[in-house]
């Protein structure tokens, strides 16, 4: 894919901030389309899946059918960018969560839902995020965390893109990559802020 090609990228649309992530792709250089149906996998170059509330996602995903063909295209090297229960949705393990929970095993880490503490706990920082904030003149990244997960530990093969600068989860991973996949604790598509959809638009360009 040349670097200036527009390319197809898929929002999973079962819930969460569908409309967020469309038009934060939109603007950065993708054309972004909801995902419901199985075909549709078919059609796109790359993957975002948003918040919500990680088990009741991966039921949705088995009624839709949709949560098999999804874990066979990221196996198949389909690029994948998770915010929130998004990054629950693609870790190899996940703590404090309902045995029935399924996942997509797309990124070896280990995330703690809620890790937290419950909404009425959610709050904002800036933080540092390597590839965007280290560029020259940028500034900080405000970070949104609503019920947010975090990485509790990563493989070898796990690159570290951000962690919490300060406060009683200070040093705590809040951002991951593993080749063609990303993953955030907190939810760029809230603050206006298109650096993270830029940069997975990057990632699915190459």
């Amino acid at each position: 894919m040349s670097a200036g090609s527009r390319p197809r990228i898929g929002v999973l649309a079962l819930q969460g901030d569908v409309r967020e992530h469309v038009h934060a792709l939109q603007a950065s250089g993708a054309e972004a389309l909801p995902i419901r149906r199985r075909a549709e996998l078919d059609e796109i170059d790359g993957i975002v899946i948003p918040g919500g509330e990680s088990t009741t996602m991966s039921k949705l995903l088995g009624i839709f059918d949709l949560f098999d063909p999804l874990v066979e295209r990221l196996s198949d090297g389909l690029p994948a960018y998770g915010s929130c229960a998004g990054m629950i949705m693609l870790a190899s393990t996940i703590l404090d969560t309902r045995p029935d929970a399924r996942h997509l095993d797309a990124l070896d880490i280990t995330v703690r839902r809620n890790a937290f503490g419950r909404q009425v706990e959610s709050f904002e920082t800036d933080l540092d995020f390597a590839g965007i904030t280290d560029r020259v003149g940028a500034p900080a990244m405000r970070a949104v965390f609503i019920r947010a997960p975090w990485v509790e530990s990563i493989s070898p093969d796990v690159e570290v893109l951000a962690r919490v600068p300060r406060g009683p989860a200070e040093g705590r991973i809040v951002a991951v990559r593993q080749g063609k996949v990303l993953a955030t604790s907190f939810h760029p598509e809230v603050t206006g802020d298109r650096r993270v959809h830029e940069y997975f638009v990057e990632m699915v360009r190459r």
